[in-house]
């Protein structure tokens, strides 16, 4: 009579455990991608629960990321899910839990209490009030850690967090829609379509996946935009509509204004911009921020460091040319997505960065080009500032 041997886990070669391990983490990263642009002012974590079922093979228990608004946290949630299956369980998760007693107790001391004997974490939070502490409440406790697995990858996914805590402003992404003899607008600074469907559903994306979406009093007096997320069933993520708009030019009848119920609108004026503007504006729910004027309009640094205040983490740029020459010459650009479109626009059209060129902000040795794509008829250009 013969007897099947079970083989333990931890006989395992250990390039088998390094790739579970890099594909547990790519769900986690997976999984916190969800909450982006939908968690601020805390960053969007993903985190997932993995245990041995005793054959050998691994198994998922739970899933988890951070919800709207910030809580719960990914840990939490994924225990939530997992229940009595943590105990004994591995977690990933793509930053450190955290330490300390905020609106919820840390993260660190629940996942000791749910009896997790291992953590796999991305990074350390830069946070001055983990950093580093819940690594170290979860070795004293006993759990193995082990952090640095796809590192890269999720300080990526938490560049806005990092940039809040260590720069004090969020990370700024500039979208530019090029025509293709690298123009942004018709003669007059008249609006004109450049990209196609495709294209601009992934801008609506983009949208959705940031915090706050900002543009010039210039392209809200020439496009009358809403700037919110058109796509279906994401109208709940449009992010907040931000206007510099140093003189209160913007009228009460723009779509900006007239939404301003439904998502939220924060125009930045300058100190001796008109009171009576100011008080038109609230009255139909808008919010007014004073900041100081700069050379070019309003102080950029003021304004990003307000925003950073508030909780935003992530902003998106789409305009228009001067808001953008003066971010790239503030040095405030720390992403770039440039969606080149076939149509001709004539050398009288508006050029993107005004009187700078385009090398000043695609040729400098601050963003370097990450990749390029085909999105339907048009092609997207992915720069991004070089990680310290």
């Amino acid at each position: 009579m013969s007897t099947k041997t079970k083989v333990p886990s931890q006989d395992r070669a250990p390039d088998d455990t390094q790739v579970s391990d890099a594909r547990f983490m790519d769900l986690a990263l997976a999984l916190g991608r969800r909450g982006l642009g939908n968690t601020w002012p805390n960053p969007a974590v993903g985190a997932v629960l993995v245990r041995d079922d005793g054959n050998g093979r691994n198994r998922i228990v739970g899933r988890g990321w951070t919800q709207p608004g910030g809580r719960p946290h990914a840990e939490v949630d994924a225990l939530r899910r997992a229940g009595e299956a943590a105990r004994g369980a591995t977690l990933y998760v793509t930053l450190e839990p955290c330490s300390h007693h905020g609106r919820s107790p840390p993260c660190a001391d629940a996942v000791i209490a749910a009896g997790v004997t291992r953590v796999v974490s991305a990074i350390e939070d830069p946070n001055p009030l983990v950093a580093g502490q819940g690594h170290t409440r979860l070795r004293a406790a006993g759990v193995a850690v082990e952090v640095g697995l796809r590192a890269a990858e999720a300080r990526a996914a938490h560049a806005g967090h990092i940039r809040k805590l260590l720069d004090g402003r969020p990370e700024v992404t500039l979208k530019l829609a090029l025509s293709a003899d690298g123009k942004v607008a018709l003669p007059g600074r008249r609006p004109v379509a450049i990209t196609g469907a495709a294209a601009n559903a992934r801008v609506h994306l983009m949208r959705a996946m940031h915090d706050a979406i900002f543009v010039g009093i210039g392209t809200a007096l020439a496009d009358d935009p809403l700037l919110t997320c058109r796509l279906p069933g994401l109208a709940h993520r449009s992010p907040v509509r931000v206007v510099l708009d140093a003189d209160l030019r913007l009228p009460k009848t723009s779509r900006l204004v007239k939404t301003a119920c439904e998502t939220p609108l924060w125009i930045f004026a300058a100190h001796d911009a008109s009171a009576e503007a100011e008080t038109t504006l609230r009255d139909a729910g808008a919010e007014v921020l004073r900041v100081g004027r700069a050379e070019a309009g309003l102080d950029l640094g003021a304004v990003t460091k307000a925003l950073a205040e508030r909780g935003i983490t992530r902003l998106l740029v789409e305009g228009g040319p001067t808001v953008a020459a003066a971010l790239v010459k503030a040095d405030l650009v720390d992403a770039a997505v440039l969606i080149h479109g076939e149509r001709t626009i004539g050398p009288d059209g508006i050029a993107p960065l005004e009187t700078l060129p385009l090398a000043a902000l695609t040729g400098g040795p601050a963003l370097v080009l990450q990749r390029t794509e085909t999105v339907g008829t048009d092609r997207v250009e992915t720069y991004a500032r070089l990680q310290d």
